[in-house]
């Protein structure tokens, strides 16, 4: 036991000494969690909007400066034809217009949204937005029937009403950390041994070689809590990204998916020969794949039928659906057992593979 523990203090030691490791580790954490809570981010706030209407009345009025209250709209000009809105859109001084008919005060309908569709998914937001102001009461008790806007009644939006960006992101980036950080780093440090030709010496020491391998992954599950809490604290105290499930259910579910990444790490670290060819390979297997086709950025259920059955193997994306189900919904440990049972297989199966082809490399 006390060449074990040795082995862990030296691997301990030797990343602590790595300070370009170390402010990579904790670095990247903090300046994702920032550029995502704030920088890039999907958020409706600002939208340009143009106002065309033929007269200015009472309810248009209302209706305007209720738009223009929000923190959503700001409302740029007003013009009489929705042929000058269309160009102040397409010289991109204006991201979208509103059109009053002439029978709207009488009426509240003919309402007509003229929206910037560059970008699908913010067109659809920024019309949703503009439905959901629009609906409110205007003028006492009246208000916009949801038809002429072509919306429905009675749309609340649960968890997220605000709808932030955070909420959806925070949970994405840490599948996405920890696995590039665990798996990674763990590759590299075994194959650096390789490199060095002192894991010959490593074997022939009195500690098992499977034990030499787990002394060497300990520091990395150590460094993943940590920065797995990191951003648990980042998301709920910067970016004020609720925590209303269970903590004890998210470290569970993280134990589980960090000892998937690092099982992914030993097995690149069988098939590389080179710390080169084991960052590459990091970054065809994890960073494309988790990128594009985990739901981090887009919901899986809008990809192709043939991506959805690529992604049905990619680990992140069941962990990300299940920390988005504990962290944002709220719900226990039984809603997220299909995601809690896949991740597990992945686990196992990553790690008897991992094992078994380690002990034939090295044989």
């Amino acid at each position: 036991m006390k060449p074990f523990i040795s082995f862990v203090l030296k691997e301990a030691k030797h990343i602590l000494r790595d300070r370009r490791t170390m402010l990579i580790l904790f670095g990247m954490p903090v300046v994702l969690m920032l550029l995502f809570g704030f920088a890039i981010t999907n958020d409706v706030k600002n939208v340009r909007t143009v106002v065309v209407t033929s007269q200015v009345d009472t309810q248009t009025q209302q209706a305007v400066e209720r738009l223009a209250a929000s923190e959503y709209f700001t409302i740029i000009a007003t013009v009489g034809t929705p042929a000058q809105a269309e160009q102040l859109i397409r010289r991109q001084q204006a991201d979208m217009a509103i059109v009053f008919g002439k029978d709207f005060a009488a009426k509240h309908s003919g309402v007509q949204i003229l929206v910037d569709g560059a970008d699908p998914n913010m067109a659809q937001q920024w019309t949703t937005y503009t439905t959901a102001i629009l609906h409110q009461p205007v003028g006492g008790n009246s208000y916009i029937p949801p038809s002429s806007l072509g919306g429905e009644p009675g749309v609340k939006l649960l968890y997220n009403p605000q709808m932030r960006s955070a909420y959806n992101f925070v949970p994405a980036i840490m599948g996405m950390l920890l696995m590039l950080i665990c798996a990674m780093m763990t590759s590299i440090s075994i194959v650096r041994e390789k490199e060095r030709g002192t894991m010959e010496v490593l074997l022939v020491s009195p500690v098992r070689p499977l034990m030499i391998i787990i002394a060497k992954v300990i520091p990395y599950l150590v460094l993943a809590f940590a920065i797995l809490t990191t951003i648990l604290l980042m998301g709920r105290y910067v970016l004020d990204v609720p925590l209303a499930g269970s903590i004890i259910w998210i470290y569970l579910v993280s134990t589980i998916y960090i000892l998937l990444a690092l099982s992914l790490g030993l097995l690149i670290s069988n098939i590389a020969d080179s710390q080169l060819m084991a960052l590459l390979l990091s970054a065809m297997v994890l960073l494309m794949p988790i990128v594009m086709l985990s739901g981090m950025l887009f919901p899986v259920e809008s990809m192709p039928v043939v991506l959805q059955w690529v992604s049905a193997i990619i680990p992140p994306r069941y962990y990300i659906e299940a920390m988005r189900k504990l962290m944002i919904m709220g719900v226990g440990i039984g809603d997220v057992a299909r995601e809690l049972a896949i991740l597990t297989a992945m686990t196992l199966a990553l790690l008897a593979i991992s094992l078994k082809t380690f002990k034939v490399r090295l044989s």
